[in-house]
């Protein structure tokens, strides 16, 4: 499995060295100046907008009861169902200059022409920072809000009784020691805005991301377009080495009595609602005016000319890919977690942290290393069987979807096996001897004890890796065969084209199917 995530890219490394010295330094000279600008200042953007919105969301429905509390918790995840693409494709129309929105303001404000009142274009850093910002947050709120709720009453009790404020209880205690789930919530957020294309690209920022998309698809570059992922995977890299750097000499331990729970303060009438509208906000930018949008324009849609026989196809395609993957995903992720547990020691755990690095690398990343090796290996064996067996193969690999499927595998392998290896750690090990002792064997022992036990965090990994293969863009659109259209797909195409309503109804299935985790999410966080 480490070998199978490795290989796509070493054929990175492999192909970039193929570039010419003068290939790097027009390069370095007008491509990576300008694209590395604009991909620093999207992370510090959305990492901050991400962390302020997610830390102080997460505090609102901890630290205050207020009416609508309970269901603004597994509200504000909502936007996880939103991809970046959707959250643009969608805030173009709403907030085009002669759309509804802006005409209804010029309306108010007594102007009657986009000429004398506009607002200003989304199409910019600062408009894709925003949208970015009010999607991606929950990746802060999730880890941050279950670490303020496992936070010792007690603790928060002292402190009050020493004179500090419930201001200076959230600066100077609650969110110090919540500072490591913040940087993995913060980490997390921007892979996903250094794997996002569609986004980037419909709002005009020229990232890393999308120089690597037009250098291979546009200008047939792809020693170019293998060298700007190097520089990609660099800052990969750096993230993880700051995010590592940054809690090196951090630890955090809670005492082994019993502690009593954070009481929230109850708020007067009036600063409850207050309080509720704030929290409600990012999910009505977020989750609920994008989704009415896309649901009106999906019935429009329909109404004018009913679903199209390319919508089944297309939903043909993106189900059975996603399916496959995740059944690929989910098999490899066992026999990782299992090996690593039924023979721990260096081997299992380094081939296991090298398994999951394919997660920490943008999906253009991935998919532009698959397509390199497996392109080689489908010349190998067309003229090998041209030679030996007197007809060609064409490309078995590249033409059938299979690279397709093994990048989402090498992308999504992290989810799964930490997600099956966390609910294997909790089958305790007297267990594994028990059924031993009883005569089965290591493979029984996993069929009839750890299968059967961790039946729910495989439930739990295969819904997330189903959502995010329907829901992955860059890998789809570099490895797709030819003819061959996802939700995903049709739905940049559209977008790209400026024909927006075309595409509404696959942009809306996509947020249905995302969805699921969050119902998911939802539930495991009210049991909790």
């Amino acid at each position: 499995m480490a070998l199978l995530v490795l290989l796509p890219i070493t054929a990175l490394f492999v192909q970039a060295m193929q570039g010419s010295a003068g290939l790097w330094l027009h390069l370095l000279e007008n491509v990576l100046p300008i694209a590395l600008r604009d991909t620093v200042i999207l992370l510090i953007g959305v990492g901050i907008l991400a962390a302020v919105l997610g830390t102080s969301l997460a505090w609102l429905v901890t630290a205050y009861d207020f009416p609508g509390r309970g269901m603004l918790e597994w509200a504000l995840l909502l936007p996880l169902a939103v991809p970046t693409y959707i959250i643009a494709y969608a805030y173009l129309d709403i907030l085009h200059p002669i759309g509804s929105v802006q005409g209804a303001i010029r309306w108010i404000l007594g102007y009657t022409s986009p000429r004398e009142f506009r607002l200003p274009d989304i199409r910019s850093m600062a408009g894709c920072i925003i949208l970015l910002g009010f999607v991606l947050y929950p990746y802060v709120y999730i880890p941050t809000r279950a670490m303020f709720l496992t936070q010792s009453g007690n603790l928060l009790d002292a402190a009050r009784t020493l004179g500090i404020s419930r201001r200076g209880l959230f600066w100077h205690l609650a969110l110090p020691l919540a500072r490591p789930a913040v940087a993995v919530g913060v980490s997390l957020a921007l892979m996903e805005t250094l794997n996002d294309v569609g986004a980037a690209e419909f709002l005009g920022v020229r990232t890393l991301t999308v120089s690597i998309y037009t250098t291979w698809i546009t200008r047939n570059d792809l020693p170019g377009a293998a060298q700007i992922a190097l520089a990609l995977l660099l800052v990969v890299v750096t993230l993880v080495a700051l995010e590592r750097w940054a809690r090196r000499r951090q630890r955090y331990s809670t005492g082994a009595q019993r502690h009593q729970r954070f009481e929230p303060h109850r708020p007067s009438p009036i600063k409850g609602w207050l309080l509720f509208a704030a929290g409600a906000l990012p999910i009505l930018i977020g989750f609920i005016a994008p989704a009415l949008y896309l649901s009106s324009e999906a019935w429009k849609r329909v109404q004018f000319a009913g679903l199209s026989e390319r919508f089944f196809a297309e939903a043909f395609n993106t189900i059975v890919l996603a399916l496959l993957a995740t059944i690929c995903t989910l098999a490899a992720g066992l026999a990782l977690a299992y090996a690593n547990r039924l023979r721990p020691g260096p081997i299992s755990t380094w081939s296991y942290r090298v398994s999951t690095l394919g997660y920490a690398a943008p999906g253009s990343v991935v998919a532009l290393g698959v397509l390199i090796a497996l392109a080689t290996f489908d010349q190998a064996i067309d003229r090998a069987a041209t030679t030996w067996l007197g007809f060609a193969t064409g490309l078995l690999f590249m033409g059938s979807g299979l690279a397709l499927v093994y990048a989402y595998i090498v992308r999504f392998l992290a989810i799964s096996a930490g997600g099956i290896d966390s609910g294997l750690a909790r089958i305790p090990a007297s267990l594994d001897q028990a059924s031993r002792l009883l005569g089965q064997t290591a493979t029984g022992t996993f069929v009839r004890v750890h299968l059967s036990l961790s039946r729910a965090a495989l439930t739990a990994a295969g819904l997330l890796v189903f959502v995010d293969c329907v829901k992955e863009l860059p890998a789809t659109l570099l490895l797709r065969p030819l003819n061959l259209e996802t939700f995903a797909t049709h739905l940049y195409g559209e977008a790209a084209r400026g024909t927006y309503e075309e595409a509404s109804i696959a942009a809306l299935a996509i947020v249905a199917i995302g969805i699921l985790p969050v119902i998911f999410l939802s539930r495991v966080g009210r049991t909790g």
